[in-house]
């Protein structure tokens, strides 16, 4: 939750001011869109490549200070025209899904990192105030492509944050989005509603969770903190996949782990401990020029 204080915060942050979110039509895209709605902004630029999406976000929120911006982010003629005097980017836009980015490669290196590249370029040219990166705990020791991607993602997020001067840079690194399309419980109310037993892929495995309003807080919360590279990490907790899977139905088949997939997933790892502050719910991870 953002306490009184925080909000007044984030409203001064925040009053005025031009926001492009990239997938921003997405599950944590759009709540996020329509939270920052709720602060006194000039316009919020929306970019994303599913249309419907968009059309349907305009429909729901309806506000005129909404900005719906169809295109891609590794498109860079496309993104010099969505930052153009933009004064925050907050940038979620990627292939998440393991498998299909394990058999895509090519695609998932050219949106993830060759699309987060064309948006530093496009930052260093239009200066705006902050660039915040939104990661994921599959960066931290990453053993899948896709967590690689975010990795490096959130290593040239933290070199900007470092050496470029016009504009403060940082990462957001967070687990598991309950409310997320394409997770784990789409998957089981699927096998639900057809009498199937819920897919597990080992009795021992452990995940980080969030509720999708938890997220797009906590994001929200970090903007004002953005300053030099920072990677911004939420105390979650920690959860057996089993016993999730148990509260929804006793009913089980084990299918085993995909390619690169952990037991048990980290959001920080022993080294980044040692350099962490720790504060306000979360770990910082600042950055120091050499």
């Amino acid at each position: 939750m953002i306490n009184k204080k925080n909000s007044t915060i984030i409203s001064k942050e925040l009053k005025n001011k031009t926001i492009l979110i990239t997938g921003g039509a997405g599950s944590i895209g759009s709540l996020l869109v329509k939270k920052i709605l709720e602060f006194p902004i000039k316009s919020v630029r929306v970019l994303d490549i599913d249309e419907h999406a968009l059309f349907r976000m305009n429909r729901s929120l309806n506000d005129p200070r909404l900005r719906l911006l169809l295109g891609s982010i590794t498109d860079k003629d496309r993104m010099e025209m969505a930052g153009n005097q933009a004064d925050i980017i907050l940038h979620l836009a990627a292939i998440k899904n393991i498998e299909i980015s394990e058999f895509n490669p090519i695609e998932t290196i050219d949106t993830n990192v060759q699309g987060m590249i064309n948006l530093l370029k496009m930052s260093i040219r239009n200066k705006p105030r902050k660039f915040l990166n939104i990661s994921t705990d599959k960066a931290a020791q990453a053993s899948t492509l896709y967590g690689t991607t975010k990795q490096i993602c959130e290593r040239l997020t933290s070199w900007a944050g470092v050496h470029i001067g016009d504009t403060k840079f940082a990462s957001v690194r967070l687990g598991n989005i309950i409310e997320t399309r394409g997770n784990v419980f789409e998957i089981w109310n699927e096998e639900m509603n057809n009498n199937k037993p819920l897919s597990i892929t080992h009795p021992s495995m452990k995940r980080y969770f969030f509720h999708v309003e938890e997220a797009v807080d906590f994001i929200i919360r970090c903007i004002p903190l953005v300053n030099q590279g920072e990677i911004f990490i939420p105390k979650m907790k920690s959860y057996k996949i089993i016993d999730l899977a148990s509260k929804i139905s006793k009913k089980h088949k084990i299918i085993g782990l995909r390619q690169g997939e952990k037991m048990e997933e980290i959001l920080i790892t022993e080294d980044e401990k040692k350099i962490a502050q720790e504060k306000d719910g979360m770990w910082i991870i600042r950055q120091y020029s050499s």
